[in-house]
């Protein structure tokens, strides 16, 4: 039978009826978290049928027919956000899921011809960018619930594995806009099966308690949920996502987390903490799970993590393909990575590279072949009929790997999402030519990208950074917010020839800027 986050939700609202699937934070007047408050999975499928009955009479009043894309431009972080993606899935259309974070209406309308889609729902936040939106728009209703109306639903088990369940979107911007990831339920099925294996409790008499990794319009979240969901496990809803050490402790001890699933970058604030915090590092150890995902956890923190006695284990994913290999089951080494069961990969050897990979060890690409169940969809395929993800590994062990970085020039922000340096770079090269000698894109890791510039010209440092904002304006607004660089102080303005490079050609080291400036970056950044 296929499956897919319908069925199981399904299946689950019967199994599990009465266990908490939600915990939804309650806050005082001031903001200030008081308590949460759960929602049965009992209740959570009855509010997915009772929105989707909503807005199937709605779009059959505006003559919107079944299976249209819809476009969902919400946050994605609470309880109600879900219930308009389930919702509207439940009701036979297929989301498209938006980020609050591409704040452009323009690229959103461009996003949405691409998809061919029929209308959007949208947050009230966007109420006055969307005066020309060539949909019909709909305002994001933030209530839990609607009025009843009679309406038939489809039947979720009679989806075909070929028919368009969900479309994401690369979290980083291609050309200007980010690139559509059509997702169909046969792909949902490799979800199941996936996080399935990563979801399994460890102590099945107990029920699992784990947190949001991130926004609902991303996989990485709706990849978690389908496998918490399997096991009747609950998920909190936190004030934030990267919510503050105080919080997890709060989390811990009031609502029972005994599993933390986090962006690497988050999750370093609380190992920051623990180191200077016998109490919450005794509250890691004691946790089943700390799953981290989105970039890699720098080398001597998953060292003391792991020798501290924290369970910490690796998902390493992609929106184009979910989860895809996980640490922490080889015994003598638990960092080392390894394929999820039942995929299809493989690790294709490069050229080696010096100038970029200080490394003699060969290295691989990771390749998701065309006959594995969590392959892309066609549009995102190379002309052999793989997806050739360009992550680079080295194999330790046969058949166990460690991450050796891409080998192309994105890196990844704060909360795990991409950003074309190299789009950023060109860009500035070509509008401030006479300006600038020089130029590069760093800013693993943090909230935002940062430029470091060699100057052709002796203006003023200030003055220079201001044109260059000015000159490159419209180039970042139809970027995502964690892509842009629009203020002064996200440029760094250095003595020209002095940025690391490379000893052959010559070429500015990304990673050796990132190192060598990190004292100036975290100011930047107030660290």
């Amino acid at each position: 039978m296929l499956n897919h986050h319908l069925t199981v939700l399904e299946s689950s609202s019967v199994k599990f009826a009465n266990k908490s699937v939600y915990q939804i934070p309650q806050l005082d007047s001031t903001g200030r978290l008081q308590s949460w408050r759960s929602i049965s999975y009992s209740q959570f499928k009855h509010d997915v049928e009772l929105y989707a009955r909503h807005f199937t009479r709605l779009f059959e009043k505006d003559r919107i027919p079944k299976r249209s894309v819809i476009g969902t431009w919400i946050s994605g972080f609470t309880y109600a956000d879900v219930l308009h993606i389930y919702g509207l899935s439940r009701a036979g259309y297929t989301p498209q899921l938006f980020s609050i974070r591409l704040p452009n209406p323009i690229v959103i309308y461009e996003l949405l011809r691409k998809a061919n889609a029929k209308a959007i729902i949208y947050d009230s936040s966007f109420e006055q960018v969307l005066g020309n939106c060539p949909v019909p728009k709909y305002r994001f209703n933030p209530s839990e619930s609607v009025a009843s109306v009679d309406a038939t639903l489809p039947n979720i088990y009679e989806f075909r594995g070929s028919d368009l369940a969900f479309l994401f979107h690369t979290s980083g911007s291609t050309s200007g806009s980010p690139k559509l990831v059509p997702v169909s339920f046969n792909w949902l099925n490799s979800v199941v099966v996936k996080s399935q294996h990563i979801s399994r409790p460890r102590n099945p008499e107990r029920q699992d308690v784990t947190v949001y990794m991130g926004s609902m319009c991303h996989i990485g979240q709706s990849f978690m949920l389908i496998g918490s969901m399997q096991y009747g496990s609950c998920t909190i809803q936190p004030t934030t996502i990267g919510f503050s050490s105080e919080e997890l402790i709060e989390m811990i001890h009031r609502a029972g987390l005994n599993r933390l699933n986090q962006f690497a970058a988050f999750l370093m604030n609380h190992f920051r903490n623990a180191r200077q915090d016998p109490k919450l590092l005794s509250m890691l150890t004691q946790l089943d799970d700390v799953l981290y995902s989105g970039m890699p956890v720098p080398y001597e923190e998953e060292k003391w993590a792991l020798a501290s006695g924290i369970k910490l284990r690796n998902l390493f994913g992609s929106t184009e393909v979910g989860g895809m290999l996980l640490s922490g089951e080889y015994e003598r080494n638990a960092a080392l990575l390894r394929p999820l069961p039942g995929t299809s990969y493989s690790f294709i050897p490069i050229e080696s590279n010096t100038d970029a990979v200080q490394s003699t060890a060969a290295l691989y690409e990771l390749v998701i072949l065309a006959d594995s169940p969590d392959c892309p969809d066609k549009s995102l395929r190379s002309a052999d009929g793989h997806f050739h993800t360009g992550d680079l590994f080295q194999q330790v062990v046969s058949g166990w790997y460690v991450s050796r970085g891409r080998d192309d020039d994105w890196i990844k922000s704060e909360n795990s999402l991409r950003c074309d340096t190299k789009a950023i770079e060109d860009t500035t090269r070509t509008q401030c030519g006479h300006l600038i000698a020089e130029c590069i894109v760093v800013g693993t890791g943090r909230p935002s990208p940062v430029m470091f510039i060699e100057p052709a010209t002796d203006m003023d440092h200030a003055k220079l950074k201001k044109e260059i904002i000015r000159r490159t304006r419209q180039f970042h607004s139809r970027r995502y917010l964690h892509e842009r660089i629009t203020s002064p102080d996200m440029i760094v303005i250095v003595p020209p020839k002095t940025l690391p490079r490379t000893a052959t050609k010559g070429n500015i080291r990304r990673k050796a800027v990132e190192e060598a400036y990190k004292t100036e970056i975290d100011r930047i950044f107030g660290r």
